[in-house]
């Protein structure tokens, strides 16, 4: 047996760190926060352990405190008052995001990202303008059923979907109206066609052309956003998302939605879910120079303090090797649940 080449000889205390590939900092992190106009007080949120909704006036101390672990970053969700169906107050001026975004500039030097979708502020929780036949059938089925549940059910496999193109002027108004209340990058998750494009092209024309997008360019249609939709309670109210966000089947097309992204002016490109996705990660970082992100979004969040909870797993100990799996398949940045616990392990 030839024992020349002896791997193990690199494993020592002292020379382990010497010549570790992947390093893991605070400043890699990004940290969601979640704003609710509708409460004055803070709600735990029972399906993500150690997160809360804030109300609008608790969205600077929040954001201190996520600061003070080390997280430079954070990424802001809003909850509004009120819905509607074209979900006017994604971009009203005193909006949720809007009022918590001043705060969050006057009184914090942290660099603040908000999130851009329709879906938390549509009553019927999907990600843009419904299509006209989609918008009957939803309006029906509400009449049906007095605003309940079971005249809907008959509408959940009809294949209702979003009108894109109509969607894409509601994103570009949303973007600008963050950008004026002081948001450092804007990140658009709708999954729409050409929402980059229009919403650079909104920014420009408005003289936010040193805001950067950050797009969740290959968004998949994923069973671990449950903990999220009840946390910015962003639920459809009817049908799912699988006609607009990926098959999580398809790795190629993630290329080819990350080449329409960069085409359209992307600045980041973001994988979405992240750990069972650390293949598109390594993808999208060997396709492309910009800087690549990943969300280790609430499901993978979820599932690691249920096992916790059980005795089955050290929540510490897994929690930093599943941020360390996603920076070592190529994530630049990482948005995620835990940045607060592991930065204060680093």
């Amino acid at each position: 047996m030839d024992l020349t080449r002896r791997p193990r000889r690199l494993r020592r205390d002292g020379l382990r760190d010497l010549v570790s590939e992947t390093t893991l900092a605070a400043s890699d992190l990004i940290a969601p926060v979640f704003v609710d106009a509708t409460t004055e007080e803070r709600i735990p949120i029972e399906s993500m352990p150690g997160h809360e909704r804030v109300p609008v006036n608790e969205a600077a101390t929040r954001v201190e405190e996520i600061a003070a672990t080390g997280v430079e970053s954070v990424i802001v969700f809003g909850i509004p008052e009120s819905k509607d169906a074209r979900g006017t107050r994604a971009w009203a001026d005193d909006g949720v995001v809007q009022r918590a975004l001043r705060r969050i500039t006057d009184e914090t030097d942290v660099f603040c990202i908000t999130d851009v979708c329709l879906c938390e502020y549509t009553d019927h929780g999907h990600c843009g303008v419904l299509a006209d036949e989609a918008r009957d059938r939803w309006e029906d089925g509400r009449a049906e059923a007095d605003g309940g549940a079971a005249g809907l059910h008959a509408h959940r496999e009809t294949g209702l979907t979003v009108d894109n193109d109509a969607t894409l002027d509601l994103l570009g108004k949303t973007a600008t109206s963050h950008a004026a209340a002081g948001a450092d990058m804007v990140a658009p998750s709708s999954a729409t066609d050409g929402m980059v494009g229009a919403i650079r092209a909104a920014l420009d024309d408005v003289e936010h052309t040193d805001v950067p997008i950050m797009s969740y360019a290959a968004k998949y249609e994923s069973a671990f956003y449950g903990p999220f939709r009840d946390a910015a309670d962003g639920a459809p109210a009817f049908g799912d998302r699988r006609h607009y966000q990926m098959d999580p089947a398809n790795a190629d097309e993630a290329l080819r939605e990350v080449d329409l992204d960069v085409d359209q002016g992307a600045d980041v490109l973001m994988v979405k879910p992240a750990l069972p996705y650390l293949d598109v990660v390594s993808a999208v970082d060997d396709r492309t120079d910009h800087p690549v992100a990943a969300y280790n979004v609430s499901g993978e969040y979820a599932m690691l303090h249920a096992a916790a909870e059980k005795g089955w797993l050290d929540l510490d100990a897994v929690a930093h090797e599943s941020l360390l799996s996603i920076k070592r398949a190529g994530a630049d940045l990482i948005l995620t649940y835990f940045a607060e616990d592991v930065a204060k392990q680093l």
